[in-house]
């Protein structure tokens, strides 16, 4: 069974985070972790989440929130990304309580709500599977300028989606605050996940 091609390109978040560091808008934290304070539109969607159950950004005010955009069937970024992320709550401790890691589905046709909560699951309680209809997905992955496409099916009706893999961190009301890129360390995502919980500062003077 043939299964269409679906493409949204929009402004890849690599892209982004480039132009926004040459412009000097965006500064540097943690290695791979940067400051996008008034750079990143704050945290909104309306989706659907692993237990069947609508929901919003505002269910998730008060706690930071890591949003990831990927897909269950994705074999090496997506699991090597939210793995990376399971190790930075570990090591957060008790504060990890306070920490949502939201992983939107760019293959809502593939991961229907059986199958991403046993994704989320493996990761841990503080891991939310969300995903969307065809609209709702569109608004948010141009809300955020990030991009995917499906690349062809093989004979067999499977087939990987490209997409793009940053995590946007929002502090507890909902503002973007920090963007990591991929390869990011857990060590980097921890030192300035733990300084927002705290109520530390980022940087001097903010």
């Amino acid at each position: 069974m043939s299964v269409p091609s679906r493409r949204r390109t929009l402004a890849c978040a690599p892209v982004m985070l480039g132009a926004l560091l040459l412009a000097g808008c965006a500064t540097r934290l943690q290695p791979d972790v940067t400051d996008v304070r008034g750079l990143v539109a704050p945290l909104e969607f309306n989706l659907t989440d692993q237990n069947g159950r609508a929901v919003t950004a505002a269910d998730y005010r008060g706690d930071i929130v890591m949003l990831y955009f990927g897909y269950t069937h994705c074999t090496q970024e997506c699991p090597a990304t939210l793995a990376m992320l399971a190790d930075a709550l570990d090591r957060l401790g008790p504060l990890a309580s306070r920490v949502r890691v939201l992983f939107v589905t760019v293959d809502p046709r593939r991961d229907t709500i059986p199958v991403l909560k046993r994704y989320v699951g493996d990761f841990g309680p503080h891991f939310v599977g969300l995903r969307g209809t065809d609209a709702q997905l569109t608004a948010m992955i141009k809300r955020y300028r990030v991009s995917y496409h499906d690349e062809k099916p093989d004979k067999n009706g499977n087939y990987e989606v490209i997409h793009s893999s940053v995590v946007f961190i929002f502090d507890g009301r909902g503002r973007a605050r920090l963007l990591a890129q991929t390869g990011f360390s857990s060590a980097a995502i921890t030192t300035d996940v733990r300084r927002l919980l705290e109520g530390g500062r980022l940087l001097e003077g903010t």
